[in-house]
């Protein structure tokens, strides 16, 4: 049911470190459009530890939680569910809190991802690339298994991360090659190159992009762009950022914590990066 316009709610994100989150920027510009004058968004500092005592200090005029590291698997345990979405990862990004209580966990990377490439014109692709295996390699091989027809490649440091890549494609039921990170300018000339790993991990590749490069996904937006977005936007290739990411998934939270279906991308986007561009 769509949240009233007086009701007085809370929603927030947490997480450590947490003073750089865009999320406060985008719900509360979501909620100023839609006109919930009651509700408010915050962040707060809270690491594995601190969780479960923040957990049971909620109260009822609580609507909603976004998560981010280190608390995507750590909050499970103080759910009483999780959708199948977060299940298929072992992560939940987004807690929806009701007034008698309950708290239902779900996902909102994963849909997000796939939003933001079809925004981009990308629905579906042969083949893919994944540049990283962190934590965030699960949420985008479980994206891809949703548009991906074909094999998709991670690009991987160690043997431990190569396992654990193993193990998720066999969940998922996706077809993957486990490739050394050394190969990793080979990725490429994918149709679809994704890249999860930190800040200046890839700057190295910048120099390899091919001329007439497809698409990249690049879950970064701070700093942006990065090297390798800037090559490959240069050499005319389509890049989505991690701003649409974000956003998109951002939408989904608001969707799932307010009821609204009729969430403003374009106004969010546009305080986003406002907020980027430090006005």
């Amino acid at each position: 049911m769509p949240a009233r316009a007086t009701e007085r709610r809370r929603a927030a994100v947490l997480g450590s470190p947490i003073a750089h989150s865009l999320s406060p920027v985008l719900h509360r510009t979501a909620y100023a459009e839609l006109g919930l004058e009651g509700w408010t968004y915050d962040r707060f500092d809270v690491d594995e530890a601190a969780l479960p005592d923040f957990f049971e200090k909620l109260g009822p005029e609580w609507a909603g939680l976004s998560l981010t590291m280190p608390l995507k698997r750590a909050v499970i345990p103080l759910l009483d569910g999780i959708s199948d979405t977060a299940a298929s990862v072992d992560a939940v990004n987004t807690v929806v809190l009701t007034e008698d209580g309950r708290r239902t966990g779900d996902n909102t990377d994963i849909p997000g991802m796939v939003a933001a490439l079809r925004e981009h014109g990308v629905e579906k692709t042969e083949t893919a690339a994944i540049l990283g295996a962190g934590a965030t390699a699960s949420s985008a091989l479980a994206a891809l298994a949703r548009i991906c027809t074909g094999e998709i490649t991670v690009y991987v440091r160690s043997e431990a991360r190569a396992a654990e890549m193993r193990g998720w494609a066999e969940r998922l039921d996706v077809g993957v090659r486990i490739a050394d990170w050394a190969d990793a300018e080979e990725a490429l000339r994918a149709p679809l190159v994704v890249s999860t790993t930190p800040a200046g991990t890839t700057d190295a590749l910048a120099a390899a992009v091919p001329e007439m490069p497809a698409t990249l996904f690049d879950v970064l937006y701070d700093p942006w762009p990065t090297a390798l977005a800037a090559r490959w936007s240069a050499h005319g290739g389509a890049v989505v950022s991690g701003l649409d990411l974000l956003l998109h998934q951002a939408v989904l939270q608001v969707e799932r914590m307010t009821g609204s279906s009729s969430v403003p991308l374009a106004a969010m986007r546009a305080a986003g990066e406002r907020a980027l561009a430090g006005g």
